[in-house]
């Protein structure tokens, strides 16, 4: 069954037409986002835990889950995107699987969790026309798709009251395909076309800790941090390069200049670090934030290396709720709030590329399943890049719908 939910999350993924220029950078376009719940709070996650979601961002949250209960969280995305650049824009929407997850207690002190989550996205299409001496007009065509999926198996153990460590162990799979096509108006000239496909699969581990106390009996601190080592994982990669004339959409004979299929290497995902401080009052009021490095500069792939730069990404949120312990519909409604800023990891024309969101979200109870399954939905407002030095700003509007079952297990039914 997990199997074939990792199938299906990867077709999805594939059939979108995404439009992400500065996912032809690096790996893709890095999913920074956490689970359904918490995208509303701008993404905030190391200080968080809470028994009725799942949090894979810091797997000590997972000490959270109840022992009596079976989770199941999934969500997915529509994005609504401006692209800009020197006086022009182009208006396009796709969607987004964001990912599948399960959770469930195991012993006493001890839960685990399994998923399956996008951890890069390549989605693009660039189109340029340069003046050549003596040669003529010559048309650039440069497409990618694919992108990185992350299948992991976390588990959280209690130390002692309030404390819990967790550990992420990933799967990360994926295919990145890269195609350029140069063609001439001058038809003494060979036209080419190149296509690169990067197989790439290893191991990656993510540690977590978390402490939360009590302040009197209505205030709540909650200390959370996260940790991945540098990964070294494999990468295959097949290059082919043909040479034709005339169009290459129209064209069905092709001359192949170069074909491998054997070229080995790694992906150096580089280390990083997080910390994050929550508050809680009464369990109506939570309010927190979130502070990640990564030391991006360090990255290295078997293409030639982008400028890429150490980032720091900042996130902060708040969510409300009006009676939690109300049996009336609107008084269980949780309402949310966020943003969250990124320096970036590239680096174009010495200019970074950075990221800025802003958030609203609902959770809706679902009293016909139990009182603690929910629909959350968010609403977000994002940009990234910028239009200065002729670079392209993307402005896109995304709306998120994240289903989260809770289910009651191992209790016995007594009999009158």
């Amino acid at each position: 069954m997990l199997v074939f939910c990792c199938l299906c999350f990867s077709f999805a993924q594939a059939q979108n037409e995404i439009r992400m220029p500065y996912s032809s950078y690096g790996i893709g376009s890095i999913n920074h986002l956490s689970n359904g719940t918490l995208d509303a709070m701008g993404s905030v996650s190391y200080a968080m835990q809470n028994p009725y979601y799942i949090n894979f961002r810091n797997p000590a949250s997972y000490a959270a889950f109840d022992s009596l209960s079976f989770l199941a969280d999934a969500a997915a995305s529509i994005y609504y995107s401006k692209l800009s650049q020197k006086g022009i824009s182009q208006k396009n929407s796709f969607a987004k699987p964001n990912y599948l997850a399960i959770g469930l207690p195991v012993t006493r002190h001890w839960r685990t969790s399994v998923g399956i989550r996008a951890f890069s996205t390549v989605g693009y299409e660039i189109t340029t026309t340069k003046n050549i001496p003596n040669v003529g007009e010559v048309d650039y065509t440069y497409s990618g798709d694919g992108g990185l999926n992350q299948l992991y198996w976390g588990n959280a153990f209690r130390i002692c009251k309030g404390l819990s460590i967790g550990l992420n162990a990933s799967y990360m799979f994926g295919t990145i395909f890269a195609s350029s096509n140069t063609e001439f108006d001058d038809n003494t000239f060979l036209n080419s076309h190149v296509n690169d496909a990067y197989l790439i699969d290893g191991i990656y581990l993510e540690g977590g800790l978390q402490y939360f106390f009590n302040i009197g009996e209505k205030h709540k601190i909650g200390l959370g941090a996260v940790y991945s080592n540098t990964a070294y994982i494999w990468a295959k990669e097949k290059l082919l390069i043909n040479a034709y004339t005339g169009s290459f959409i129209s064209t069905s004979t092709y001359d192949t200049v170069l074909y491998k299929n054997d070229l080995r290497g790694t992906l150096n995902i580089p280390q990083s670090v997080g910390a994050g401080l929550s508050y809680a009052f009464n369990d109506k009021l939570i309010i927190a934030g979130d502070v990640t490095w990564q030391n991006w500069a360090n990255f290295k792939f078997m293409k030639p290396c982008d400028s890429l730069q150490n980032t720091i990404m900042a996130s902060f949120g708040a969510q409300f709720i009006p009676d939690p312990t109300s049996n009336k519909f609107f008084k269980k409604m949780i309402f949310r709030v966020g943003g969250r800023y990124s320096t970036g990891e590239l680096l174009l024309r010495n200019k970074p590329i950075s990221e800025f969101g802003v958030c609203l979200g609902v959770g809706i109870p679902l009293t016909s399943f139990n009182t603690h399954s929910s629909l959350n939905i968010l609403f977000e407002y994002g940009k990234t890049g910028t239009l200065v030095k002729d670079l392209i700003r993307q402005d896109y509007f995304r709306f998120s719908f994240c289903f989260t079952l809770q289910e009651r297990w191992y209790q016995r039914v007594k009999l009158d």
